[in-house]
């Protein structure tokens, strides 16, 4: 049988939604969440998928935090060092939802992507207004249950739910990945399976910190 070629998941994009500096002290497992989005980011940088981040009021709430900024670029080729993913806008917002007029436009001239993988902050509102809005829109939604969070945990098993019942396919990172790839065979599968096998620690502390108040 011949190597796979495709993504069983193809033409997607991960959304990093507002994980900024002044939410480290105010969010649920602030750190659990960075830990399962840089997974997430690092696989993006293997499968070449494009990423869109945003931050809620920058200047009062500051940048995105650096130990995700430093995974992705909007020229990962002349960026050096490890592998970045692809970035195709970095956008501040004052809409909850990320998808804003400027996300919308950068994010359709990406060779039109037509799944939208989600982690952040927060669960009930930015994720969901974006969720919601994605899925309105015709997108295909996918959100990692072990990459967001809120500042009250009892927010995020409601938001889950809903955004169930309204379409959206509620997963965890490492499900996310392999479903993504699809095929054992694609060049891919290997780069994929050292990175499951060097965050293994990271994604059973997420887990058990953050899923055990979302099912």
């Amino acid at each position: 049988m011949a190597p796979a070629t495709t993504l069983r998941v193809a033409d997607s994009a991960i959304f990093v939604c507002d994980i900024q500096e002044k939410f480290r002290n105010a969010i649920h497992e602030f750190d659990k969440v960075i830990l399962t989005s840089r997974k997430v980011l690092r696989a993006a940088a293997i499968l070449d998928i494009p990423v869109v981040v945003t931050t809620q009021n920058r200047a009062r709430l500051g940048d995105t935090v650096p130990e995700l900024s430093s995974l992705y670029a909007a020229d990962p080729a002349s960026s050096g060092g490890d592998k970045k993913a692809k970035l195709i806008i970095d956008a501040d917002k004052t809409l909850f939802s990320m998808w804003t007029p400027e996300v919308k436009k950068a994010f359709a001239a990406e060779s039109a992507p037509t799944t939208a993988v989600i982690v952040g902050i927060e669960s009930h509102i930015c994720v969901t207004q974006t969720a919601l809005d994605m899925l309105a829109a015709g997108y295909r939604v996918y959100v990692i249950a072990d990459g967001v969070s809120s500042s009250n945990r009892e927010e995020v098993p409601v938001a889950l739910a809903r955004l169930r019942a309204a379409g959206a396919t509620v997963t965890t990172s490492e499900s996310w990945m392999y479903e993504t790839m699809g095929d054992s065979s694609i060049p891919a599968f290997r780069n994929i399976i050292s990175l499951v096998k060097d965050t293994s620690a990271d994604t059973k502390v997420a887990l058990s910190s953050l899923l055990s108040s979302k099912i």
